[in-house]
């Protein structure tokens, strides 16, 4: 691009935008507040500006706009880029002379025909602590850097750490992310950590120093974006020991673990936290040991089967399960065996995701002999494959999204149990009687055929539905079914009056005084 206004004609340095749009609100973009950390002499003159993709877009421009910067920085995901874009391509015809720099998961890989890369003036790849700041400062200099850098992996010890550019808000209205260590030694062929070799952890004096002014701040809850928390069972034991020995009420803490690996030490620890103050999420994905094979995923099936049983009796940990729908050859049928299979293992939720193609991951390389068709739009999912036709795949994103949405988010605890054992239309797809999976893919059927609606179901119909359900398909007794999902709502709904339907089977529609349930973690 020409034009630009890097270096400044008064030689002050530039005004620099760091921007990203957030899926929503409460995220707080962690690689910008690194990016900023590491600005040395430019930090002072860079401004940190947060969005969601719900915004309207020109609202957008004109923000970024009103602070007149010299260059703008985007952070782009795949949850995002489609919004990035229009935004890039719009401040380029406003502000031509506006130095525009790209970076992130989404245009590291594959970007050399994507609009936002021709939009830009220069696009850091890989981890951009170090690698933007020199850019701004070859700018800042006159200097021509070339379109593309290539961000050399940059050494953990020698970053600054982005806590303190956390706000007071950030820490009591935002998920506060920390980073305990980078990169993943596995090579799952559908996931971008495959490609960050190798692990490096950050010096733990300092990042526990940084933890207890996140703390000392009143943070309420530190997630950690670790993608194998667990891998140095020292390292992960020395950070557990010390939160749990500053642990206060309503602290809330979140770690992505390795679901076959949680030797004596860490059970040690791990089992003197208060019931509902850990999360671990565990990316099982699958659990077809052919399916496992093809896409390069190893794992201990016994052995995760056991620390999760360990978890759910003797610890008051929640656990989050990963499990991926459609990756190359699976069937309906290997598909209902792996979530039986994690269902019966007693997780607290099972996050049932389809499979993405993300751009540079090395599961392009099944998409010939599978016959995998993936959309062309973010998020890039799977749209069909040789084994999975286009209609089954509709059915299995109604499937995922209805069981987040009526078995995840907690409001149906005793109405879902009632729903996944029994048999539903004779065999299940797995072709045994009773799969969990094949119950509560006919509940999904059902309800997409009464509403035609996967999204803005309101919390009354969803008990209206459940209802139904359970009565009219299960051939459950009105008041057996009635008595459960008004168990329900009382666990939860104590401000609000019972739903209408179900007063024939009420004394009153005003719930108890007080909540049955306890603490639960949510979306």
């Amino acid at each position: 691009m020409t034009g630009m206004t890097l270096p400044r004609p008064d030689d002050t340095p530039p005004r620099i935008l760091l921007v990203t749009l957030n899926a929503r609100y409460s995220h707080a973009s962690f690689g910008l507040r690194c990016l900023r950390a590491n600005l040395g002499p430019f930090r002072e003159g860079a401004l940190l500006r947060e969005f969601t993709i719900h915004q309207p877009r020109g609202e957008i421009v004109e923000a970024i706009l009103a602070d007149e910067p010299d260059l703008v920085g985007f952070g782009v995901y795949i949850w995002n880029v489609a919004e990035t874009t229009e935004i890039v391509r719009t401040l380029r015809v406003l502000r031509p002379d506006l130095t525009i720099v790209i970076g992130g998961p989404e245009v590291s890989y594959e970007y050399e025909e994507t609009g936002i890369f021709a939009a830009c003036d220069h696009l850091v790849r890989g981890e951009g602590d170090i690698a933007f700041r020199e850019l701004v400062a070859e700018l800042a200099a006159g200097g021509t850097p070339p379109k593309v850098i290539e961000a050399q992996l940059p050494d953990v010890s020698a970053l600054a750490l982005p806590y303190a550019e956390y706000t007071d808000e950030d820490l009591a209205r935002r998920i506060v992310y920390v980073e305990a260590s980078r990169g993943c030694p596995f090579r799952c062929e559908f996931c971008l950590s495959s490609l960050e070799i190798p692990v490096r952890a950050f010096p733990l004096d300092s990042f526990l120093a940084s933890l207890q002014q996140l703390l000392d701040r009143g943070a309420r809850g530190l997630k950690f974006v670790d993608r194998t928390f667990n891998l140095n069972v020292k390292f992960s034991l020395a950070i557990l020991e010390f939160l749990l020995a500053r642990y206060r009420e309503g602290l809330e803490l979140h770690f992505e673990m390795i679901p076959d690996r949680l030797p004596t030490e860490l059970r040690d620890v791990i089992r003197r936290f208060p019931p509902g103050a850990v999360q671990f999420e565990v990316g099982v994905q699958t659990l077809t040991d052919e399916v496992s094979h093809r896409i390069s995923r190893r794992q201990n099936v016994a052995r995760m089967e056991e620390n999760l049983r360990f978890l759910r009796e003797e610890t008051g940990v929640h656990v989050h399960a990963d499990l991926i729908l459609g990756l190359p050859g699976e069937t309906l049928e290997s598909m209902a065996d792996s979530f039986d299979r994690l269902y019966r293992m007693r997780p607290g939720e099972i996050q049932v995701g389809i499979l993405k193609r993300l751009r540079g991951t090395p599961i392009e390389r099944h998409s010939e002999v599978w016959e995998m068709r993936y959309s062309p739009y973010p998020p890039y999912e799977i749209l069909a494959s040789k084994t999975l036709p286009f209609p089954l795949l509709q059915r299995l994103k109604r499937f995922a999204r209805y069981f987040d949405l009526f078995y995840n988010k907690g409001n149906f605890v005793e109405s879902m149990q009632a729903l996944m054992e029994p048999v539903v239309a004779g065999e299940g797809p797995a072709g045994k009687a009773g799969s969990p999976f094949g119950n509560f893919l006919a509940f999904s059927d059902w309800v997409w055929k009464e509403t035609a609606q996967t999204h803005e179901i309101a919390l009354a119909r969803q008990y209206r539905l459940v209802f139904g359900f359970l009565h009219g398909v299960l051939d459950i007794p009105e008041e057996v079914a009635a008595e459960r999902l008004l168990r329900d709502w009382d666990r939860w709904q104590v401000r609000k009056e019972r739903p209408e339907f179900l007063k024939p089977w009420v004394a009153s529609l005003h719930p108890p005084a007080a909540p049955i349930g306890g603490a639960r973690w949510g979306h």
